[in-house]
């Protein structure tokens, strides 16, 4: 049991949270390339990845993980992703900031999303066996997602210019 619920049912709403902050974050990623600020969404992107982070850490575990390093980066870059937007405005080197920290957090839920694919979707486990995946199909699809995350997070912030 996860806060009153069955860890199947708490491991359901941890990939629901996990899969609204994916969405909505490259939604957000892809309005940084207009200069679009869409401050609901952006909301709850944030609101949703931190969940996402915070809740991982609910699981039962023995021991640090990887994924818990992971999950505490991403806090801390949402932290100062936070920081940036809502208390310093984006001015200055705050924009930059803010769309280097909150796209990394997102580049981080989806390169967990990688991974979890590769362990229970029977196909893609076939493919890169082991926990963790390994294998050269494993490493290319990482490998692709990162280079598009470098791509992107450089193209928006020469793109993002808010009003």
């Amino acid at each position: 049991m996860v806060m009153g619920m069955s860890l199947s049912a708490f491991t359901m709403l941890h990939v629901i949270i996990s899969l609204i902050g994916i969405v909505s974050g490259l939604v957000v990623l892809s309005g940084l390339f207009g200069s679009k600020a869409m401050p609901g969404l952006t909301a709850l992107f944030l609101l949703t990845t931190i969940l996402t982070s915070a809740t991982g850490f609910l699981f039962p575990f023995e021991k640090l993980l990887p994924s818990h390093m992971i999950g505490i980066l991403s806090l801390v870059l949402l932290a100062i992703a936070c920081i940036a937007l809502y208390a310093m405005k984006l001015s200055g080197a705050w924009r930059w900031i803010y769309v280097v920290t909150a796209m990394i957090a997102l580049y981080f839920n989806v390169f967990v999303l990688v991974i979890q694919s590769f362990l229970k979707v029977p196909a893609l486990t076939a493919l890169a066996p082991g926990n963790p995946p390994s294998g050269p199909v494993f490493a290319v699809v990482q490998g692709i997602v990162l280079l598009f995350f470098v791509v992107a997070i450089i193209g928006a912030v020469r793109r993002f210019r808010p009003m």
